[in-house]
């Protein structure tokens, strides 16, 4: 018993043990509840199911946004919140590009869920390994801070001059990779990403992977480019890794909630770009801010970024004007 509870307490990245099952446990046990009984069947996720759920997961992370904020202390509680709302608006960019990719590989809405379900299982695991990978450079070199500064400049000023050309999913570097080497179905079967066919030529029945299954890989190899954004971005808010990877996930795991509502509207975000761009210049110019004059107030950067985020929105809003398109809600 002492031994476990040694365990428990064992320092993983500048938290016990048990903060991170902690953690874990609530990700998966809301997966589980989400996927084994709120969508246990093959169905079309309506706007109004989704605006529901979306809200319900904007909760769960403002619950475990206040725990932290008493358990660790205001500061923490501000870097948190202010990580999750970065996170949290840079995703609207993502659901546009899954949006593509589902339509390319033309999936139904109603296989749409459970594939955004095990792409977050894999994006929980390459989210943990980039921040890895991350907090373990930053605990050694503290100048990475300062690459990951001008990175987070860069990236927020090509944003803001970038072309507002479609993206091309057929030109997708891993997924001609895959078509070439991997024997693929040209219908959907189901839910399934893999089916056993007869081969063309010997007859032997061999395995044959799905649309369905191309998509997946495509959408987290689309996650991985986001996360080479924002993951940065958190860094540079705050080097705890257990509030980075805390507030990636929760914003992550809402995204999927909200991904049919955005779908269905993410024209009317077009000029949100602008307000993200802004964003990444201050949080990398802070950085550097930093450095010469010292730290700024997490409150300072809480309220820059939920104004900037806030503002972008609403500006967006009103330059798109017109109605939503509400064919899907429930």
């Amino acid at each position: 018993m002492d031994q476990l509870i040694a365990l428990l307490f064992l320092d993983v990245a500048g938290k016990p043990l048990w903060l991170w099952l902690g953690f874990l446990a609530i990700v998966f046990a809301l997966l589980a509840f989400d996927l084994g009984v709120l969508h246990r069947d093959s169905r079309e996720i309506g706007i109004a199911e989704s605006l529901r759920l979306s809200v319900f997961y904007i909760a769960v992370a403002a619950v475990f946004g206040g725990w932290i904020w008493v358990s660790m202390g205001p500061q923490a509680g501000m870097q948190y919140f202010t990580g999750y709302a970065i996170e949290k608006a840079l995703s609207i960019d993502n659901v546009f590009v899954i949006s593509l990719i589902f339509s390319y590989f033309a999936i139904p809405r109603a296989y749409q869920y459970r594939a955004l379900v095990w792409g977050i299982i894999a994006v929980l695991v390459l989210r943990g390994l980039m921040i890895g990978v991350g907090a373990a450079l930053v605990q050694s070199y503290d100048w990475v801070l300062l690459l990951f500064g001008a990175f987070l400049v860069v990236t927020g000023i090509k944003m803001l001059f970038a072309s507002e050309g479609e993206t091309d999913i057929s030109q997708n570097k891993a997924l001609r990779f895959l078509t070439r080497r991997m024997r693929v179905t040209p219908e959907l079967h189901g839910e399934r990403f893999f089916v056993r066919q007869p081969h063309p030529v010997t007859g032997k029945a061999v395995l044959w992977a799905t649309p369905l299954f191309l998509a997946l890989v495509v959408i987290n190899i689309a996650d991985f480019v986001f996360a080479v954004d924002s993951v940065p971005a958190i860094f540079a808010i705050t080097t705890d890794t257990y509030i980075v990877f805390t507030a990636n996930i929760m914003a992550i795991l809402g995204l999927r909630a909200l991904y049919f509502a955005l779908a269905a509207m993410v024209h009317r975000f077009s000029h949100l770009k602008y307000a993200l761009a802004g964003v990444l210049v201050f949080i990398g110019g802070k950085i550097f801010w930093s450095y010469v004059f010292g730290k700024v107030d997490p409150a300072i950067s809480l309220g820059v970024t939920v104004a900037m985020i806030g503002a972008g929105i609403l500006f967006s809003l009103w330059r798109t004007g017109g109605g939503t398109d509400v064919k899907h809600a429930a």
